[in-house]
């Protein structure tokens, strides 16, 4: 059990009529399944009930067309259509003794409508935030009752929808009541612009309609961000931000406190350590008798314990954590800290959102398909025969897949041919700013330790013979990928013929400590955050770096993961020349020719080295050779060989780690329909008339 040291974390905490049965609370959180996928929206919710969440809340919900975000999936409570899709996921939560919440929002300018397209409104006149060619109209006074009156209405819904906890949501930007909120947004001159005083009128009036509403059984809390990281042009933790606090002081039952924008409220491991809102939180509960939730990636029990037991908040606040490992709460309650998934910051979770696609993440393979899949994080099934597995790669894939079969009861053989564990989850680690990363490994390293039924086997090359030689029943190839020299990805679909193949190094080169000169051509074809990080990692070698690449921006595809910005702006910041929307055509004679990827117009560029950051190949030497010898598995006692992870097709850590779960998971298990292995939120089609 657990120790006596973490029990304040399991202490009830009021919340206006309501009681929460301990600290831990899942803010809102975007999941990409929303209003499109509210049964797999469900499932995974109800699953984080079952961990011992106390509270657990949806992503925000939009309360009218005009809220419309899509394509990205949120949740709706636009008419009471939309009621029981989210009665099933406050039912879900209701099993497990959680309180149900709810974020009712609507979103301004920011809403660009393209489904509905209704007109966007906010405080002010605006272009919307996308690259839409839109821009929003000035809210008059009718549409400000009717903002009132949506408000009323949702919360209604929500109520009759099961829901326990009704959001007022004014932070991140996103928001009407926040946009009224900021100078930057609202330049009205009426009495709901100007002071400070008039700024707050709305979102007062959209807490008492609220409360008024439902305030008698549920309790109203609101979301606000108390510093927008802009210093006095926006709000301040020290200034206006401080100030609406005091303004509101106890009306709402719980104040939830935001930092920044998105990307500064979920900022990556990368670039913002565990609790790092602290600072701009902590006088919050100075000024308030209400209870606090902050969120800031807590994944430590004692900073948990800290945070409350020195009064910073009153709830440990959680999203990606939660995401990571959905009985978080449950393995705190039973003194199992080596068995949490700590989230490693990564953001695939979000990049899920911001590609429109149902949530994924690196650690916990089973995020997103409880209910399509039946996946459960802490329960496997039972093995259903008696065949030993010989895993051959102990990466990402290989070590989830050797876990997930141990726990399922196999005798399972796992070889790696280098003497460390881990594979890239090892490697990559040891580049700047990845650290964090390395949890990938050490859990599930640690959980090998734990698995008598698992037999590891470092230092261990495997040929086909040897493969043949064990006696194993199954064999699972998880050998990897390595990065390509020859310039094929994205621009170059065939190898680049003028290439100086002895100044051509790779990031692989980078990771074993091969020896580069400078100057140094990064060609970044890849667009995720391997580019940036060597680029990185050589220019505080104190290498000249220019890093070139055909999009755009550099590691354009972090946009989506919300460190893009963040990525460029360091590279800059340490000296790294940048060429987009240029492509190297070729290098020889310390010198690149690049090309730019709209005239094809060249420019040469002296160098003395290119690092190559394009695609990546699968290390399948062994899986083609013990195919090669099909003809002796039936005698060696082999009954399948399968490859996985990056040796199946080179792509994410958290594709691998699925890849991995997915072989163990599946193993003698009968298949899932016909073709397709999940199940599908199908409407059922009425008549058309």
């Amino acid at each position: 059990m657990r120790s006596s040291h973490y029990d304040i974390l399991f202490e009830p905490v009021r919340i206006g009529p309501l009681t929460a049965k301990n600290r831990f609370y899942q803010v809102p959180h975007c999941n990409g399944m929303g209003h499109r996928a509210p049964s797999g929206m469900a499932g995974m919710r109800r699953m984080k009930a079952e961990g011992g969440w106390a509270v657990i809340c949806t992503e925000v919900c939009e309360i009218h067309p005009s809220a419309d975000v899509s394509p990205h999936s949120e949740a709706r409570l636009w008419d009471d259509a939309d009621i029981p899709a989210l009665a099933r996921a406050a039912d879900g939560i209701h099993q497990y003794g959680a309180l149900a919440g709810v974020e009712l929002g609507h979103h301004g300018f920011r809403a660009q409508n393209r489904t509905t397209r209704e007109v966007p409104m906010g405080p002010s006149s605006h272009s919307v935030v996308s690259y839409d060619p839109v821009h929003s109209r000035m809210m008059d006074k009718q549409d400000i009752r009717n903002l009132l009156r949506w408000q009323k209405s949702a919360a209604l819904r929500a109520k009759r929808a099961g829901f326990d906890v009704i959001y007022v949501y004014a932070a991140h930007g996103l928001t009407t009541a926040m946009q009224f909120l900021t100078k930057r947004y609202n330049q009205r001159i009426d009495e709901y612009g100007g002071s400070l005083e008039n700024r707050v009128r709305l979102l007062r009036e959209m807490i008492e309609v609220t409360k008024d509403a439902v305030g008698d059984t549920c309790a109203v809390p609101v979301r606000i961000c108390v510093d927008e990281l802009l210093g006095p042009g926006g709000l301040c933790s020290d200034g206006e931000g401080r100030e609406v606090i005091e303004m509101l002081a106890d009306l709402p039952d719980l104040w939830d406190l935001t930092v920044g924008d998105y990307s500064n409220d979920a900022r990556p491991s990368r670039f913002g350590q565990e609790g790092a809102h602290e600072d701009y939180v902590s006088f919050v509960k100075q000024v308030t008798g209400k209870p606090v939730v902050g969120n800031g990636r807590f994944t430590s029990p004692d900073t948990m314990v800290s945070q409350v037991r020195r009064g910073v908040l009153d709830f440990i606040g959680a999203a990606r954590p939660s995401i990571a490992d959905p009985f978080l709460p449950r393995k705190v309650e039973e003194g199992r800290m080596g068995d949490i998934r700590e989230c490693i910051g990564c953001n695939i979770c979000v990049a899920a959102d911001n590609t429109y696609t149902p949530i994924r993440c690196t650690q916990n393979p089973t995020m997103g398909e409880e209910w399509r899949r039946g996946w459960h994080p802490e329960y496997i099934p039972e093995r259903e025969s008696e065949d030993q597995v010989l895993v051959v790669g102990a990466g990402p894939a290989g070590l989830e897949c050797a876990v997930s079969l141990g726990k399922r009861g196999y005798d399972v053989l796992l070889a790696e041919a280098s003497e460390e564990l881990g594979g890239r989850s090892a490697r990559e680690p040891r580049l700047p700013g990845l650290a964090m990363w390395g949890r990938v490994r050490e859990y599930r390293v640690e959980q090998l330790n734990h698995l008598p039924n698992v037999q590891v086997y470092p230092a261990s090359r495997m040929t086909a013979q040897d493969v043949l030689d064990t006696g194993a029943n199954r064999i699972v190839i998880a050998t990897g990928s390595h990065w390509r020299r020859d310039g094929v990805a994205r621009y170059h679909r065939s190898p680049i013929s003028d290439l100086d193949q002895a100044a051509l190094f790779t990031p692989d080169d980078v990771m074993d400590g091969k020896q580069i000169e400078g100057p140094v051509i990064l060609y970044d074809d890849d667009h995720y955050y391997m580019g940036g990080v060597i680029a990185e990692k050589l220019r505080l070698q104190g290498l000249e770096v220019t890093l070139v690449t055909p999009a755009p921006l550099v590691s354009a595809w972090t946009v989506n993961t919300l460190e893009q910005t963040r990525i460029q702006r360091r590279l800059l910041e340490i000296g790294v020349q940048i060429r987009a929307n240029e492509a190297l055509v070729a290098f020889h004679g310390g010198e690149g020719s690049l090309a730019c990827v709209f005239t094809g117009n060249t420019q040469a560029l002296k160098a003395q080295s290119v690092v190559m950051v394009t695609a990546r190949l699968q290390d399948s030497a062994l899986y083609d050779d013990l195919l090669a010898r099909s003809g002796e598995w039936a005698q060696a006692g082999i009954k399948t060989v399968d490859s996985i992870g990056d040796a199946l097709a080179p792509g994410t850590i958290a594709a691998a780690v699925f890849g991995g779960h997915r072989y163990a998971r599946e193993l003698d298990q009968a298949p899932h329909g016909d073709d397709v292995p999940f199940l599908r939120e199908n409407a059922q089609l009425g008549p058309w008339s």
